[in-house]
């Protein structure tokens, strides 16, 4: 099955008055992305996220190395035809309403008549903003403005979506609908390419991930694979005695060759204490 991703030692240069060598961005980068999975790129400020993505967008060119996207160069426009791309900060027309917006790319994508009427009926109900969909976007929050880009990245019905930082300044509602919308595309179907610094996030919606560091990528993989502890198994139990727990203990003494690390309430995350204490 074709990839709907695939980097092939990707290489970028940068040429700058300030400096004699060239500055390299992106460093031999390859990695896969299979149709239909979530793939997250992470990495400090200034790794290569963005400029990888840049490359697969045919939006740089590649100094060494190539990019396809299902199959197709990147730096035809053709390849282009199964893409949605949000942008950190995407710009929007204040004075239109989100109605008018997504009616507006969806014109720019060659959308019209009732398919265009149904397309954007069916976006604004997939990013929950039905009831402010004739409100001008210049009175929408950080968080409204993410889904309705979100909503025209997927307009035209694209196979592969691009995300970069999709929830950066949103507050964890905002970027908790976010993740949500990601759970949705990735049911029908849709690839999503995520790039963030952001790890909790990333760990909540990713099949794979990709860690990038100085323009290398420095490890890849399943999320699963990578973040399991190797030489440790963990047991889960609900409504133990103590009783229970201190036999459990002492098993594992009479045995020898392991040892309990630790013991104690499972711990959920801020995030999650936040959003359930205020729903």
């Amino acid at each position: 099955m074709t990839p709907a991703v695939e980097i092939v030692g990707l290489v970028k240069d940068f040429h700058t008055s300030f400096r004699r060598t060239p500055l390299r961005a992106v460093d031999d980068v390859s990695l896969t992305i299979p149709a239909g999975e979530v793939y997250g790129l992470i990495g400090p400020n200034g790794s290569g996220k963005s400029t990888t993505m840049k490359a697969l967008l045919g939006l740089v060119a590649p100094t060494a190395g190539r990019c396809s996207i299902f199959g197709k160069d990147s730096l035809k426009v053709d390849s282009r035809n199964d893409v949605g791309f949000l942008p950190e900060n995407p710009y929007f027309y204040k004075h239109l309403s989100g109605r008018e917006t997504l009616r507006f790319y969806g014109k720019l994508c060659g959308l019209g008549g009732k398919t265009l009427d149904e397309r954007v009926k069916e976006m604004l109900a997939l990013v929950d903003l039905e009831d402010a969909s004739d409100r001008r976007i210049g009175g929408y929050s950080k968080g409204m403005l993410q889904r309705i880009g979100l909503a025209q990245a997927l307009i035209q019905e694209p196979r592969l979506l691009i995300l970069d930082e999709p929830t950066a300044g949103v507050d964890p509602i905002g970027s908790r609908q976010i993740r949500d919308l990601i759970f949705k595309l990735r049911e029908r179907g849709i690839t999503v390419f995520l790039c963030s610094h952001l790890l909790e996030q990333v760990q909540e919606v990713c099949d794979h991930v990709g860690i990038i560091f100085r323009g290398k990528l420095v490890k890849e993989g399943r999320l699963e694979d990578l973040i399991a502890i190797e030489d440790q198994t963990e047991i889960v139990l609900k409504d133990a005695s103590p009783e229970l727990v201190a036999r459990i203990e002492e098993l594992v003494r009479q045995e020898g060759g392991a040892e309990v690390v630790r013991t104690g309430k499972p711990r959920t995350t801020l995030e999650r204490l936040f959003l359930r204490e205020i729903r």
